[in-house]
């Protein structure tokens, strides 16, 4: 049979990307709370555009903070700290709207000496792993995220200096018999001072950002892009409105495997559209790692209120080892899957959401991501000789 080839594309963005400022501010004003009140509820959206930032959502905590001062600041350590930026943390509006949690919603996921913990809601979750890089994770992706984030080095190390904060890549991956073969594409947008050169942008970028990242992936046929528009001036907030949660494929996948729809950023891990999706990436690591697949895909699924999912299902696209009900069984032997389950095992009420907030929630190589662990690996790895 003749192997299949195809092109397989992702995108990332830069912490200045008007929705990734967003989640940024949001994820920073859950993690003061928690940093104070583990126990807290915290569900924030926020909506930024041409000098204003609108913070909503509900919190229920003992601990009061200065939401208009983590906003600003937040805003300032991105790289909007200059008022020819045409948006700055010092002169933006900062409009806050908070009030409790529901009590009908708390009603269900409050644990008492009767009931157990239950899901903040309905949903269903995915987790994916894949063995095309050493974080198990699509190379896609990864490249894009590493070209977003060496973006963001070069222009705070002030190695090119007109960089601004706004920016985007994509990478599009040939494939051959479902293994990444080269780069066939590679676009990279950055927003940029006024006195730079389209020539001279180019050459800069291909030295500093995207050789250094996707050297060993490019070919002599590999297409480059950069500032395909030829000027990218106003970007962040004054180009284009921002939002919570609009991220929610560079923030996972990059559109391989599957995505439940919940976004994450500004969530406490009783909200199981974060927290499961974490305990999924986590099984399904686990289960790659173990060498019993070479890809798999996790779904768990939940009822609001109830602690105990309505499903777990998994799915090796014909690449494991072992029958996959085999492992689904191992699965609901090995990991706890209970709301409090997922928060006892990978240690959730901690202040760590204000760095997953850009470049992704998953391959990343931080001791404080526990759903990056792949420490049930060899208790999996028994099943392929049961």
């Amino acid at each position: 049979m003749q192997s299949r080839k195809f092109i397989f594309t992702s995108e990332s963005v830069t912490e200045g990307h008007p929705d990734k400022i967003c989640d940024r501010i949001s994820d920073s004003i859950l993690d003061e709370f928690l940093r104070y009140d583990p126990e807290a509820r915290v569900a924030v959206e926020a909506m930024t555009t041409t000098g204003v930032v609108i913070v909503a959502g509900e919190v229920t905590s003992r601990n009061k903070l200065d939401i208009q001062e983590i906003v600003r600041n937040e805003i300032n350590d991105i790289g909007y700290n200059k008022p020819e930026y045409g948006f700055d943390g010092n002169t933006c509006s900062v409009l806050v709207s908070l009030h409790e949690q529901s009590p009908d919603i708390s009603i269900g996921v409050t644990s008492n000496h009767e009931r157990e913990q239950g899901a903040g809601d309905q949903g269903l979750m995915f987790g994916f792993a894949i063995n095309e890089t050493p974080e198990l994770m699509p190379l896609p992706i990864t490249l894009a995220h590493n070209l977003s984030l060496r973006l963001s080095e070069v222009r705070k190390k002030k190695e090119l200096d007109w960089v601004r904060p706004d920016g985007k890549s994509q990478v599009s991956v040939i494939y051959e018999d479902n293994r990444p073969k080269s780069i066939d594409t590679i676009v990279l947008s950055t927003q940029h001072s006024p006195d730079i050169y389209q020539d001279q942008l180019t050459e800069e970028i291909v030295k500093h950002v995207i050789r250094p990242v996707c050297t060993d992936w490019i070919t002599p046929d590999t297409k480059i892009f950069v500032n395909p528009t030829g000027r990218f001036v106003i970007g962040g907030p004054p180009g284009d409105t921002g939002l919570t949660g609009r991220k929610i494929i560079a923030d996972t996948y990059g559109g391989m495997g599957r995505h439940g729809g919940g976004a994450f950023s500004g969530k406490d891990p009783t909200k199981v559209d974060r927290s499961a999706c974490y305990m999924a990436r986590y099984i399904s690591k686990n289960i790659v790692a173990s060498e019993l697949a070479t890809k798999c895909e996790v779904q768990i699924a939940y009822a609001i209120g109830v602690a105990k999912p309505v499903s777990i299902m998994v799915d090796t696209f014909k690449t494991s080892k072992v029958d996959e009900e085999k492992i689904e069984a191992k699965v609901k032997e090995v990991f706890d899957t209970s709301p409090a389950g997922i928060v006892r095992t990978l240690d959730l009420k901690r202040p760590i959401y204000k760095k997953t907030s850009a470049y992704g929630h998953f391959g990343r190589r931080d001791p404080d991501f526990n759903w990056e662990r792949t420490d049930k690996s060899e208790v999996l790895r028994g099943l392929d000789s049961s």
